[in-house]
């Protein structure tokens, strides 16, 4: 029988690449992408995807009557409002999306008997948790230190078992509630479920901005000669973050639908590691050395609301369990990032620009 998936945010950077390379990957499947079109840029990947033989429904996941697209085998959530900081303006639209969506999604999932990869965030772990640990300085970055004074962290950096305990954010709130109700409903239900909490997923086609996005941000900044802020942490740039390419995710996400039935019920953190870890100081540096191009940067000390210095994702569980690592080097992620900027320079001057 033919493999019927329905990505959901399926015209945004993370579902419509997976949605295209699960198409490369599996011909005979028969892929459905549906999205609100909500997030600008979205718009430039319903060509891409129709191209491709992705089928696209525009629908929103907060009304269950616009997820009855007939039958479905296979989900993947990648549906969210993503921003930490939209949640402290206005609460609703996370709360609907990416809760009430969720519950949705699974009601979808039970009637269907639909298997589910949910995308889950990093942003689940808490605030004051993250603030607290122990960190040196270098002149270009924030460090973890291998002693510690929780659970779940060393120098590899956040593992599944770092402690839940604190806020969050209301978007990362939303998520772990999702991923509660994804274990209620695969113990009730039978739904079967995997659930990959990742770090920062990147790379070309993500329209990047401040609160989501940094990278291609900070890399389209560059091109198109934008200014920046250093924004928190006294203004200096040192705060980290590891990167993830999607194509990289593509590979796992690929892997996990193939052997489903070893990792249904499983839980991962997904992300590039400490390999995979860049500061806003050195990735200035390599965007520079990039596009030859300087940008002038601002130091803004004050910190902004839900932020944190370091967040490196400790992928240890899923790369034992399953063999796969990353393949991209952050350098090589940001000069894809580059590449794909120059090559569409015209359609994103009005985004990125």
């Amino acid at each position: 029988m033919v493999e019927r998936v329905l990505v959901l945010g399926g015209a945004g950077f993370i579902g419509s690449s997976l949605a295209l390379g699960l198409r490369a990957s599996h011909p005979d499947w028969q892929i459905t992408s549906l999205d609100n079109l909500r997030r600008r840029g979205s718009e430039l990947n319903l060509s891409r995807l129709s191209q491709a033989g992705v089928n696209f429904i525009h629908g929103d996941i907060r009304f269950l009557a616009d997820l009855e697209v007939g039958g479905v085998d296979t989900i993947l959530d990648c549906s969210a409002e993503p921003s930490v900081l939209a949640g402290f303006s206005s609460p609703q639209y996370v709360l609907q999306a990416n809760l009430g969506g969720t519950i949705n999604i699974l009601e979808l999932a039970r009637q269907h008997q639909a298997r589910l990869i949910f995308l889950s965030t990093s942003r689940v772990y808490p605030i004051r948790a993250l603030e607290a640990l122990a960190l040196a300085e270098s002149p270009s970055r924030f460090h973890l230190l291998d002693t510690q004074n929780q659970a779940g962290v060393s120098g590899a950096g956040i593992s599944e078992d770092f402690p839940l305990g604190g806020y969050r954010s209301l978007y990362g709130a939303t998520k772990l509630a999702s991923e509660l109700l994804i274990e209620e409903y695969h113990q009730a239900y039978g739904v079967g479920a995997v659930i990959n909490r990742c770090g920062v997923i990147t790379g070309p086609w993500q329209m990047g901005k401040v609160d989501q996005g940094v990278f291609v941000l900070w890399m389209a900044a560059h091109y198109f000669q934008k200014p920046l802020s250093y924004l928190g942490y006294g203004g200096t740039g040192k705060q980290v973050r590891d990167l993830l390419a999607v194509e990289d995710l593509c590979q796992l996400i690929d892997y996990q639908l193939e052997h489903f039935a070893e990792l249904d019920g499983e839980l991962f953190n997904v992300g590039g590691g400490l390999e995979g870890s860049l500061s806003l100081l050195e990735t200035t540096e390599i965007c520079q050395a990039i596009t030859g191009r300087q940008v002038p940067i601002q130091p803004v000390p004050q910190n902004r609301p839900g932020d944190v210095p370091l967040f490196i994702t400790d992928a240890r569980r899923v790369q034992q369990r399953t063999g796969w690592h990353p393949r991209q080097t952050p350098r090589e992620t940001l000069q894809g990032i580059y590449e794909w900027i120059r090559q569409h320079e015209t359609q994103l001057r009005g985004i990125l620009g």
